[in-house]
């Protein structure tokens, strides 16, 4: 079967990192690239997400798949594919996008396989925390730790989601209830692995929070994030702290939130308690996040590809065998997977 792949947001840096990965791997699937402008071949498009018009050239082109690496917010693309019944893996949303979308397209007549791959490093957590535990409904609480390098070559997309949502809060999960936080407050102490040493993490909004206590059920879920940097974790909570992200205007914090480096590690922990003790597994992308979350959404498209999955609606983790993703993940050349007996 040909298989045609269209990257909207193709030109952005995880984009092309997943173009790159992507083809490298599968030198027989068509990779087409979309994008505002264009582009000088027939496999650059002119896609705007906010015109659907711009979309009829998907049909023209056939193709399978879409994966989305831009933030659609109208989910003009998401109703695209469902109303052509091409599949769809979006990588991109924050939490309150994530939950509309999934609710569309769970009211929605779908006869593709529909994917949300939205959760930290291409929806990655999920499937690491069932890999590490022999029964998700065992699970009585998941942290996950994240090392924010400043140094690490960030897309644009990041700081955008930051700027634009770090006075808003959001919720972490205790005893199957939602608290609502608000980003860089509340320290916890933390042992990184990979050399980091113990750093003070502060709340950070991710989609997994959502996903693993409404999908899967952990009825204790909380995220903390830590900079590379200490003083600008403790400047942060500060900002937050007195309350100042709530009078700076949206350019101004895009400034405070867009300092990207020229590349370094990325690192995450997820901790995970049972009945039984807790059990702990580190990662570490030498590549940085953009490298990982590529990799990630090529994993997906990989397993989209290659298994027959029925028209349904996923999040992109309940694709995939948990020790498989994994295996998969860890034969990755930068990415190195500690698990802790």
């Amino acid at each position: 079967m040909e298989h045609n792949i269209l990257i909207i947001g193709g030109n952005g840096l995880v984009g092309k990192t997943i173009a790159r990965i992507l083809q490298s791997r599968n030198p027989d699937i068509t990779i087409f690239i979309g994008g505002r402008k264009g582009g000088k071949t027939d496999r650059d498009l002119k896609i705007d997400v906010t015109d659907p018009a711009s979309l009829q050239i998907i049909s023209d082109k056939k193709i399978n798949l879409i994966i989305l690496s831009v933030n659609d917010k109208s989910d003009h693309v998401l109703q695209y594919a469902i109303d052509h019944h091409i599949d769809y893996l979006d990588i991109t949303k924050p939490t309150p996008d994530l939950v509309k979308a999934y609710n569309l397209a769970g009211k929605s007549d779908v006869n593709s396989r529909i994917v949300f791959s939205s959760g930290w490093m291409g929806g990655i957590v999920p499937g690491l925390v069932n890999a590490i535990s022999k029964n998700i409904h065992d699970i009585s609480d998941v942290k996950l730790f994240v090392y924010y390098s400043v140094k690490d070559l960030a897309g644009e997309s990041s700081a955008h989601f930051m700027a634009e949502n770090v006075s808003v809060p959001f919720s972490n999960y205790k005893n199957d209830r939602p608290v609502f936080v608000r980003h860089f407050l509340n320290k916890e102490t933390f042992d990184f692995s990979f050399g980091i040493g113990k750093r003070v993490a502060c709340n950070f909004d991710v989609p997994d929070l959502y996903i693993l206590n409404k999908v899967e059920r952990v009825p204790n879920v909380n995220v903390k994030m830590t900079y590379s940097s200490k003083f600008i974790t403790w400047l942060l909570g500060g900002f937050q702290y007195i309350r100042l992200f709530d009078i700076l205007s949206l350019k101004e914090r895009r400034a405070i939130f867009s300092a990207s480096g020229n590349g370094d590690q990325s690192v995450f922990e997820i901790v995970v308690k049972n009945k039984t003790g807790e059990k702990k597994l580190s990662l570490q992308s030498t590549k940085g996040q953009a490298e990982l979350t590529a990799l990630s959404a090529v994993l997906h498209t990989e397993e989209l590809l290659r298994n027959p999955h029925e028209n349904h609606v996923y999040f992109s983790h309940q694709l995939h065998e948990p020790q498989l993703l994994l295996a998969q993940l860890n034969a990755y050349e930068t990415i190195h997977i500690n698990t802790p007996s």
